[in-house]
């Protein structure tokens, strides 16, 4: 496994004070529409997808191992003018995630597996300011999507899915399954609600990004539909 250089570490952590300072003045007078909600959820409907046999077990964070509600979150954009197809969309950010994060306050780094191709059980690390950095694994691959499975130590217990659709118009969508990965991460999210506007704000700033990498502009606005499930299975 490859371990980001000490050089890019902190190039990395130097932009954070001016990206966290960026960030938050784009939030705040954002323009984008956004249609935002949460309604109750249901188990196992809002249950994650099963991991194949392939993917490696080691250091997964579970959904068991977290804590508090269970949120399984879809972001969503429609394209119109877009220049590219569904796959040839998920095969540019397949091949390099970090071209659609903001990347003045997150950044995609490789720990392992080849750079410019997205294998199972690939590794990444999501580097962000304060207690947000989080490990996670390649879970699957297919022409239009991946998905990752966070590791131990990661804010959350869950998974996370990117893929591109063709419908009237090209789509892309951001579904999540996820628990806070500890009591301090629920309080955080669930409770003072600060991680939960820092992912958010992260989540559909890479939607925009993903239109401006499509060559299209947006139709309409960013959805964000959010089902929050109380009660989950000690074995969830």
């Amino acid at each position: 496994m490859r371990r980001p250089t000490l050089t890019r570490r902190l190039a990395t952590a130097a932009r954070w004070p001016v990206g966290v300072a960026l960030t938050s003045w784009r939030y705040l007078w954002r323009t984008t529409p956004l249609y935002r909600d949460e309604v109750h959820g249901s188990w196992p409907e809002d249950a994650p997808p099963p991991l194949a046999d392939a993917v490696d077990r080691e250091d997964v964070q579970w959904l068991r191992d977290g804590a508090g509600p269970h949120f399984h979150r879809h972001y969503s954009v429609r394209i119109w003018g877009a220049r590219v197809s569904a796959e040839e969309l998920a095969e540019q950010v397949m091949a390099d995630p970090d071209r659609a994060a903001p990347s003045e306050f997150a950044t995609f780094q490789k720990l392992r597996g080849d750079d410019g191709t997205l294998r199972v059980n690939d590794e990444f690390v999501v580097r962000m300011p304060g207690p947000w950095d989080g490990p996670v694994r390649v879970a699957s691959t297919t022409p239009r999507s991946f998905r990752l499975v966070t590791l131990a130590g990661h804010l959350e217990a869950g998974q996370i899915e990117f893929r591109a659709s063709n419908g009237e118009l090209l789509e892309f969508h951001i579904e999540s399954w996820a628990r806070s990965g500890d009591r301090l991460s629920e309080l955080l999210y669930d409770r003072l609600r600060i991680s939960k506007e820092v992912q958010f704000h992260m989540w559909t700033s890479f939607l925009e990004r993903v239109v401006k990498l499509s060559g299209g502009k947006r139709a309409g606005g960013l959805r964000i539909h959010t089902r929050k499930v109380a009660d989950v299975p000690a074995d969830g």
